[in-house]
């Protein structure tokens, strides 16, 4: 199959399908358009115990899978929020992921859940203590909020990030959460009492953006009843 990334703001990737029987899953309501002699299949990818895992994630509990059943067929599948789609290709290793990340992949790659080995870092790390484990060889697309960026980490090198603003990263960095010191900054310093502790080795997926922040800030503008 082939993939042509197409849109800048709103972004969007079409998959054409070279032979019969190639197909894709994404999450329910992922696609925005698609040609004759694709055949849509909703169902619960990984049996009753994944996709329950799913629905912790903030995901839907059904999938969706795309199958082509003529030579050339087309689906698109579409960005939510403004921003980039980053197309990554496993080769065995796998990725963890946050939850809202995941856009569509290639039947050959295995997406679960899986909790964070410190129940303190989902508790307190602002996107959920549940993340994605995308494992297998095949291709992935991420959505991404903003511009993405990438940063390859040294064995042993930290990187601090605010929660929202990871993407995903090699299954060889370790993933934890570290209170910002400082009384001043913790009132003060608009980040919160907790950033993400990424250790490498490994390569680590950032975003720009985190639309849920965004989302925030948007709410609190907007004037409540009676004012």
């Amino acid at each position: 199959m082939r993939f042509k990334q197409i849109g800048e703001i709103f972004p969007a990737v079409e998959v054409y399908f070279d032979q019969v029987d190639e197909s894709i899953y994404t999450q329910s309501g992922g696609m925005s358009w698609m040609s004759d002699g694709v055949e849509m299949n909703s169902n619960m990818r990984g049996g009753l115990s994944r996709s329950i895992g799913r629905l912790f994630t903030g995901e839907l509990l059904f999938m969706v899978t795309y199958v082509a059943k003529k030579p050339n067929a087309m689906v698109a599948i579409s960005s939510s929020v403004p921003g980039q789609i980053l197309e990554v290709n496993l080769t065995g290793q796998g990725m963890i992921a946050q939850k809202d990340a995941f856009l569509f992949a290639e039947q050959s790659v295995e997406l679960k859940t899986v909790f964070t080995k410190r129940f303190s870092a989902g508790l307190f790390g602002g996107e959920g203590f549940i993340l994605q484990d995308l494992s297998g060889a095949g291709k992935v697309f991420f959505e991404i909020d903003g511009m993405k960026v990438e940063k390859n980490l040294a064995a042993g090198e930290v990187l601090k990030v605010d929660s929202g603003n990871v993407v995903a990263f090699d299954k060889s960095v370790s993933y934890e959460i570290e209170t910002i010191k400082g009384v001043k900054n913790i009132l003060f310093g608009g980040e919160g009492l907790f950033v993400t502790r990424l250790v490498g080795p490994g390569k680590v997926i950032l975003q720009t953006q985190n639309f849920n922040d965004l989302a925030r800030r948007i709410i609190s503008l907007i004037p409540s009843k009676g004012h």
